[in-house]
């Protein structure tokens, strides 16, 4: 006889299979052309930046290291958006659109992320252009602040908020605490209840402490793991090196559906093309966020002294998570026996079986078996905790916008706590599926903003080039010749936008 806990998975899977299969053939094609053609249209509108100013943006991240003049350095912001980039969805994600699309889905990926540095830099240089200082001298901005005070919209800016706060206050944070906890359970049989306690003990001060102490520890520990994790898939890609050529055969060849794997939804052919396709779209939208909305709300948090500097940071983003980290977990699952035992990979949990591959690659012995699941373990921790923290500064963002900017965030903070407890507990199959809803809706209220409103971004871009071969550029907004008209804002009345009082002199000084 069934027990209530079956009946439960049963709704749940049936759930997730519902609003799958609605996702897939409805809004998912909205999205996609959406993303390949804002994409397309500002990779043409800036000259191509994320090719031509590559060497550019390196040496802009290099410099960002300094301290922020009042405020969170542009470092910090960059580590947030890396930290919430750059979490269980680069491991999960990754691992469930190789499971569902094939190895075809990380072309696809590559694809979105190739066309979306050009929009991530338009989405996170108006977030800088628009945004407003708080009372406690730190920034605020993103796409609820640039749709109200760019389009004039207080409307569509509080329904962006919404869906944010839902996305990234509620279901990021429960699948962020399943991978962790499901991980432990697989791995060391850790009870989730277990799990539960420890992350609501690591999360409690951090969250409390707000976005700040988010930002000191993001500085140190997003690029960390990120490193950590990128050098683990280079050991195993140089230990399987002979397999490499097979990989990307399969990955090129799976993204027109002619690969060897075919996903276990489909019959090959058109499906195993548009699986492949959705999938990578999809997941890769999940991780490196561009074109979404969320990151520019820690972009909008740095203090610069000219907006295109967080853009090109933000940008060189989806390169880090995409190219790198999602490319490492695509290689070191194809290169492991996991993934091509017939049914082992779809009956595993994403962030396990990126854990099962990593032991099966490098745990010849049984005492180095050991040693991996408990690297691979605390590595997923760092990547979900930091994640789950990042989550909740974008969600604060907006809860702000909301409510007001000296308004308590205690409601918000309860949120985060408890849906980080279900996370742990609970099956979530469904609630991937959910935030995927979440997601897509979010984005594509941004991508329409941001097609309105990115000749600001552009603006800005040709006022920095025509700086920065001479001097270091300085942004301010009054008489600018390369805007497309006086900017509805007081922070860039003076050059670097770092006054906290706009005086007559200030504006004088702009000219």
């Amino acid at each position: 006889m069934p027990t209530g806990s079956d009946k439960f998975l049963d709704i749940n899977s049936q759930i997730a299979s519902w609003l799958d299969s609605a996702y897939d053939v409805s809004i998912a094609w909205v999205l996609i052309v959406l993303l390949l053609a804002s994409g397309l249209f500002f990779t043409i509108k800036s000259k191509g930046m994320q090719i031509a100013m590559f060497p550019h943006m390196l040496s802009v991240i290099v410099k960002s290291r300094g301290g922020a003049k009042g405020g969170i350095s542009s470092f910090q912001a960059f580590a947030i958006g890396l930290a919430d980039r750059v979490g269980t969805g680069s491991i999960a994600g990754v691992a469930l659109a190789v499971v569902a699309g094939g190895p075809g889905a990380v072309f696809w990926m590559w694809v979105v992320a190739a066309v979306g540095m050009a929009t991530a830099f338009i989405e996170a240089t108006l977030a800088q252009l628009f945004k407003v200082r708080g009372g406690d001298g730190t920034f605020r901005g993103g796409p609820a602040y640039y749709i109200q005070r760019g389009l004039g919209s207080r409307t569509w800016g509080a329904i962006f908020a919404v869906l944010l706060i839902f996305a990234y206050g509620f279901s990021f944070e429960m699948i962020q605490s399943n991978s962790i906890s499901q991980l432990a359970l697989t791995s060391f049989h850790v009870p989730t209840w277990v799990s539960a306690v420890v992350l609501i003990a690591l999360t409690l001060p951090l969250v409390i402490g707000g976005v700040r102490k988010i930002a000191h520890l993001s500085e140190i520990l997003a690029p960390a793991m990120a490193l950590v994790y990128v050098v683990m898939g280079i050991i195993i890609m140089l230990i399987n090196f002979t397999y490499i050529p097979h990989v990307f055969s399969e990955i090129f060849t799976g993204a027109f559906g002619h690969g060897t794997y075919v996903p276990p939804a489909v019959a090959g052919g058109a499906g195993a093309l548009i699986a492949a396709l959705t999938q990578g779209i999809k997941r890769g939208l999940f991780t490196n966020e561009a074109g979404m909305g969320s990151a520019p709300n820690a972009a909008a948090t740095a203090t610069v002294d000219h907006p295109v500097t967080q853009g090109l940071i933000q940008s060189l983003g989806v390169f880090v998570d995409t190219m790198l980290v999602c490319t490492s977990t695509a290689f070191i699952i194809l290169m492991s026996r996991p993934f091509w035992e017939e049914g082992r990979a779809a009956g595993l949990n994403g962030t396990a079986l990126t854990g099962e591959s990593l032991v099966d690659s490098l745990g010849s012995s049984p005492a180095v078996h050991n040693l991996v699941a408990v690297l691979v373990m605390a590595m997923m921790i760092s990547f979900g905790y930091s994640t789950i923290l990042g989550n909740y500064a974008y969600a604060e963002t907006n809860y702000r916008y909301l409510v007001g900017m000296n308004k308590s965030v205690l409601p918000l903070k309860i949120l985060v706590i408890a849906s980080t407890v279900l996370g742990a507990l609970l099956p979530l199959k469904s609630v991937w599926s959910i935030a995927d809803w979440a997601t897509a809706l979010m984005t594509i209220v941004n991508l329409v903003a941001i097609l309105f409103l990115g000749k600001w971004a552009l603006g800005a871009l040709a006022d920095y080039n025509a700086q920065r071969h001479t001097t270091t550029p300085v942004f301010c907004s009054v008489n600018n010749p390369h805007m497309p008209g006086e900017l509805p804002t007081e922070v860039w009345h003076e050059r670097g936008g770092h006054s906290t009082e706009q005086t007559q002199s200030s504006v004088e000084a702009c000219i």
